[in-house]
């Protein structure tokens, strides 16, 4: 967490010394900030894992892109024609999200994307309760939000 505030103050140290306030130029900031942690990375302790959390984000980004762009689809197809196929239900998903933080952003995904929809998290904190509009084929839905899960999780562990 400490190197992600570094690489924001070093973007925005960036923007302010060379006077430019653009998208592009903080992108450039970022960038920089990010290559310059990372070659300190060793002897910073503190900066332990700092070079593979970035290409960790990326893919991440790509595969919820996807799945955000699939889920539409399929809702969108669903409303757009006559016969529904909706198959709407509430299955109980078991989680390796252990604290808070993790717990809410898995969550959060999954109530992001459309068809599905987070309820409640049980007072162990270990099942997270989840509506599904397309419940036709649970083991795959199953399969799937533990796919987002595990991806999920490795973005902070």
């Amino acid at each position: 967490m400490i190197a992600v505030v570094w690489t924001l103050l070093l973007g925005l140290a960036w923007m302010v010394l060379s006077g430019d306030f653009s998208g592009p130029s903080l992108f450039a900031g970022l960038l920089f900030a990010y290559l310059a942690l990372a070659v300190l990375q060793p002897g910073v302790p503190a900066l332990a894992g700092h070079a593979r959390r970035l290409p960790r984000w990326l893919a991440f980004a790509g595969f919820f892109l996807r799945q955000l762009l699939l889920a539409n689809l399929r809702v969108a197809y669903d409303i757009v024609t006559p016969p529904w196929y909706m198959r709407p239900g509430v299955i109980a998903m078991p989680l390796r999200a252990r604290s808070d933080f993790e717990i809410a952003f898995v969550a959060n995904l999954i109530s992001l994307t459309p068809g599905t929809l987070s309820l409640d998290v049980s007072d162990d904190r270990r099942v997270l309760y989840i509506h599904a509009m397309f419940l036709d084929d649970e083991p795959a839905l199953r399969r799937g939000l533990a796919e987002l899960e595990r991806r999920a999780l490795a973005l902070f562990r």
